[in-house]
């Protein structure tokens, strides 16, 4: 009997472009196979809140399209990302008497049901709570109490909170374009889904998305995401930088970060020169290279040194990252930047290139702008794999009720 394969699609939907990614899910084992690939711009999305309907619409309908082109298949639902500029986070914790000699499945879901009963106010919804350690009887550092004796059972849980508004208008750009959303992650979790080791987060480490129009940090230890926060400035503030110093149009400042840009100035030779586009009264112009470059070295400086390091400060986890940071995003694709961040923050740096739990199109999505989209398709798997169960007990039963109706109408 042919096996049917069961199609997921993640969708980032960023400030400066919409990335779609079609794959076949595996199942959680063996991951994700990657059929295809799309990407679309402008998005009509500022800082992950939709500012244009129409204008992301048509993004979504042409990244989606290009993916399921390249795919060769149909797709009807997407996992869609949340920017973690819109987003609340705290920790929380609940309390619960064992109802029996063990701790039971049950007790564990009631505790955890106590934890989320937090308000994040009237306008916004809980997106995610992610358990993070358990305690039976002040033993702390628990990770499934299961099967545990006690009287007094403990949950450290960490909520990611969402503007309601975002949510509903992030939905109606999709349904708009005739897809429905399966599901919504926070795009750090996403991320991290894809690129990060378990040893990462173990020994902790910081996940770093310098995107489009912000800026991501997301910090793990001990296999637990522990903090989530966003910074204003990114990848389009440094082409407006360009767009100043180099007298150019944001069209060609975006070019010529693309083509010539580095992030890390030592790295250029000082004899190189960049061709400016030009009008009639301007004539022929070029630029230093290097001075390209020093733009850019500075403002991404400023984002490290200043924005993400009290980020880290603020968490407390400045000190403790062992496994350094992980660098993600359409703005970490530029040459130089993990030399930048080695000498700005003072750990150790990589980037963040999706790998991890994928087959088929690799080379497609082996680039740091792709972890975000590819995350999501991995979180979709696994959504997918929960449900094979039901989906396989729906099938199983319509057809006894069939079989049932068979007899009854002959015997």
């Amino acid at each position: 009997m042919t096996r049917e394969r069961r199609i997921v699609a993640g969708l980032d939907l960023g400030s400066t472009r919409a990335c779609a990614v079609v794959a076949e899910a595996l199942g959680p084992e063996r991951g994700a196979k990657i059929l295809g690939v799309g990407v679309a711009r402008p998005t009509g999305v500022r800082q992950g809140q939709v500012r244009d309907i129409e204008e992301a619409t048509r993004a979504v309908a042409a990244a989606m399209r290009d993916a399921e082109r390249m795919a060769g298949v149909e797709v009807r639902s997407v996992v869609c990302g949340v920017a973690a500029e819109n987003v609340a986070v705290r920790h929380s914790s609940g309390m619960g008497s064992i109802t029996g000699e063990e701790v039971t499945a049950a007790d564990v879901a009631r505790v955890n049901d106590i934890a989320q009963a937090v308000s994040f106010g009237h306008d916004d919804e809980l997106l995610h709570a992610l358990p993070q350690e358990y305690r039976v009887d002040q033993q702390g550092g628990i990770t499934d109490p299961v099967g545990m004796t006690g009287l007094r059972l403990e949950a450290e849980v960490f909520l990611v909170g969402a503007q309601t508004a975002m949510l509903q208008n992030l939905r109606k750009a999709v349904e708009r374009a005739r897809y429905r959303v399966a599901e919504f992650v926070l795009e750090p979790l996403a991320a991290a889904d894809a690129v990060l080791t378990d040893e990462e987060r173990e020994l902790g480490c910081a996940l770093v998305d310098i995107g489009g129009g912000s800026t991501t940090v997301a910090v793990f230890h001990d296999r637990k995401v522990r903090h989530v926060g966003a910074v204003g400035f990114a990848g389009m503030h440094v082409t407006s930088d360009l767009v100043h110093g180099l007298g150019v149009t944001q069209a060609d400042a975006e070019r010529i970060k693309e083509r010539h840009g580095v992030a890390y100035e030592p790295l250029v030779d000082p004899g190189e020169s960049v061709d400016l586009p030009s009008t009639a009264a301007q004539g022929t112009r070029q630029a230093p290279r290097e001075l390209v470059a020093h733009i850019i070295h500075q403002r991404l400086h400023e984002i490290l040194d200043r924005l993400v390091r009290e980020e880290l400060e603020k968490c407390g986890y400045a000190e403790r990252l062992t496994a350094g940071l992980v660098l993600t995003g359409g703005t970490a694709q530029l040459p130089g930047i993990v030399e930048l961040a080695r000498e700005t923050l003072a750990v150790p740096v990589r980037l963040g290139e999706p790998s991890r739990g994928i087959a088929g199109l690799v080379d497609s999505v082996q680039a740091p702008r792709y972890a975000v989209p590819v995350g999501l398709v991995l979180r979709g798997v696994g959504e997918a794999a929960a449900t094979a169960p039901l989906a396989g007990a729906l099938h199983a039963e319509r057809l006894l009720d069939s079989v049932k109706r068979w007899l009854q109408e002959f015997f």
